[in-house]
């Protein structure tokens, strides 16, 4: 109907679809893919629009969520566009939106925006320097995922903020031994 019921182990809520104006999508992440083709498949055309950025051979044919398929572990010009497009459907998003939002284990990779602000920008080569020497040296995934956070245009809450008034849910499948979501 047009109820969507989210429930963890220890909380359920019930969003009522049709007081949402859109229903969009975006994600990241080796499976997220099959996260959208199961979303579309729960929500069909109430989804009006969606992206979602895959590793490189990791899709689904969908008919309603847009995929793009990038590098990893190390990002190419191709996780740029796909944090570029990610954002760019994000910051359409208005107070009378849904948004969920599918991240899956590979999302920092796949999703490169280089922080840039007034005092700093940083390029593609830079982070693709910083995850080489990273993986080089042995750095934990905590530890990649800790400096690919600082170095980013939409990690570390900033594709949250890209949504603004937006209301959202967000799934996510970790691959991290732990399930440490950081």
């Amino acid at each position: 109907g047009e109820k969507l019921t989210v429930a963890t182990e220890t909380e359920q809520f019930c969003l009522d679809l049709s007081a949402f104006r859109r229903v969009l999508v975006v994600g990241a992440g080796k499976a997220s893919a099959r996260m959208a083709l199961g979303l579309e498949r729960l929500l069909g055309a109430r989804i009006t629009d969606g992206v979602v950025a895959v590793k490189e051979g990791h899709v689904e044919l969908l008919d309603r969520i847009r995929l793009i398929e990038a590098a990893h572990p190390v990002p190419d010009e191709r996780s740029v566009h796909a944090a570029e497009t990610v954002l760019s459907l994000a910051r359409t998003a208005t107070a009378e939106d849904l948004v969920i939002v599918l991240v899956s284990g590979g999302g920092s990779a796949i999703l490169a925006a280089p922080y840039a602000d007034a005092a700093h920008a940083l390029s593609l080569a830079d982070k693709q320097a910083v995850t080489r020497e990273l993986l080089a040296c042995g750095a934990s995934i905590q530890e990649v995922n800790c400096v690919r956070k600082k170095l980013s245009g939409i990690k570390g809450g900033r594709l949250a903020k890209a949504l603004g008034p937006a209301q959202s849910v967000t799934f996510i499948l970790s691959d991290v031994i732990g399930d440490d979501l950081d």
